[in-house]
């Protein structure tokens, strides 16, 4: 099944390649090992699709360590964050988090993040590895509450545990059990119930549509946790898992990319982010541009769609009418290893023709076409 690698989205730079704290093991696991947001990334370990069905199935462990993450403490930390994030940061309670998006003034997407709370006076929020530095920038220019921010991106560790075991492997290697854990909640367990370490937050959040948790500690007990969960994981199916599993678990799920499908060219309402856009909260950067566009609507929205015959979508290719005539670009496409067949999202034309589940339009890729229906995410489950 021709899933390449070199189709992920890449932000390379001129500057040598960072590591993230788990890079010896990666090598020693025979990763193929790729340049990914200024970091040397894991691409693959025993191959896209066996590391793809194996989150979906048992258990795939990611190492996301070259994520951002920044601190927001103070008296005023709320009211920095109020302002600097499209969602309403204060529905917010001590153990959880949200997602939102970041704005310009012009409404469009600097960055999509998670934001945790960890009490009235501290707050994380994670950002994308490709974007730490701009963000951090964009934070310390638009501070006028005068929060405290800590760039804490070089400090952490970052692990994935997805997959319908992952609950049972993590409890097996560390005693903790997060099954009770809401959805969008975290918890930071004693250092005696969790390998002995300080400092772990363990969330649940996602991006596979899977099941599963995400561990952040220290940055230097990230191979401690690694080693513990894989060792634990053995006995449940767990595989290490790279990039190219984790970009086409996302698109199966319906999980923007940002860089791909969200960017500065791009809002949250035509990206079908609304629900995380709160226009009846105080001020936001770019919320007066971004209620003109949610009321006369967008010209072009974010669809879905499930490729018909034999072709692959890739980032860029054209999305037209049953005509030929132009409608949109395709942000993101691969071969969806549980439906055997191309899946993909783009921007297409704001008209019923185009955005109703169920419409027929085809892609243009270097001369031939195919035709698509338009379809919700997730893909993989069916409706």
């Amino acid at each position: 099944m021709p899933i390449c690698p070199t189709h992920l989205p890449k932000i390379v730079t001129e500057t040598p390649l960072k590591s993230t704290p788990l890079n010896d093991q990666h090598v020693q696991l025979g990763a193929k090992m790729v340049p990914f947001a200024g970091y040397s990334m894991p691409v693959q370990y025993s191959g896209i699709i066996e590391e793809h069905l194996a989150v979906r199935n048992q258990a795939g462990l990611f190492d996301v360590s070259h994520m951002g993450e920044v601190s927001v403490t103070g008296p005023n930390a709320l009211a920095f964050i109020q302002q600097l994030v499209t969602n309403d940061v204060a529905t917010l309670y001590d153990g959880k988090a949200l997602y939102s998006a970041m704005c310009n003034a012009e409404g469009g997407i600097i960055d999509d993040l998670l934001v945790y709370r960890i009490n009235e006076l501290e707050y994380m929020l994670v950002i994308n590895a490709g974007n730490i530095d701009e963000d951090w920038a964009w934070m310390q220019s638009n501070n006028a509450a005068n929060a405290i921010l800590e760039n804490k991106s070089a400090e952490m560790g970052l692990l994935a545990l997805q997959g319908p075991a992952s609950f049972k492997i993590l409890e097996s290697a560390t005693g903790f059990d997060a099954s009770q854990l809401k959805y969008y909640h975290f918890s930071s367990p004693e250092p005696d119930a969790f390998l002995g370490l300080s400092g772990v937050i363990v969330s649940r959040t996602g991006y596979t549509g899977e099941v599963g948790v995400e561990i952040y500690c220290a940055a230097k007990d990230a191979s401690i946790v690694w080693d513990a969960l894989l060792k634990a994981g053995r006995a449940f199916g767990i595989k290490p898992t790279g990039l190219g599993a984790r970009d086409t678990l996302r698109l199966e799920s319906g999980f923007c990319l940002h860089g791909n499908d969200i960017s500065k060219s791009h809002n949250p309402i035509e990206a079908g982010l609304g629900w995380v856009t709160k226009l009846d909260k105080p001020f936001f950067n770019g919320k007066e541009v971004l209620a003109k566009i949610k009321n006369d609507g967008p010209s072009h929205r974010l669809v879905g769609f499930v490729v018909n015959e034999r072709g692959i979508p890739r980032h860029g290719y054209e999305i037209q009418d049953l005509e030929g005539q132009s409608i949109g670009e395709v942000t993101s496409g691969t071969q969806s290893p549980i439906l055997n067949t191309g899946i993909g999202m783009g921007y297409v034309k704001n008209t019923p023709d185009f955005t109703t589940p169920g419409s027929q339009i085809q892609i243009s890729a270097r001369g031939k076409v195919f035709s698509a229906t338009v379809q919700k995410p997730p893909f993989h489950i069916a409706k």
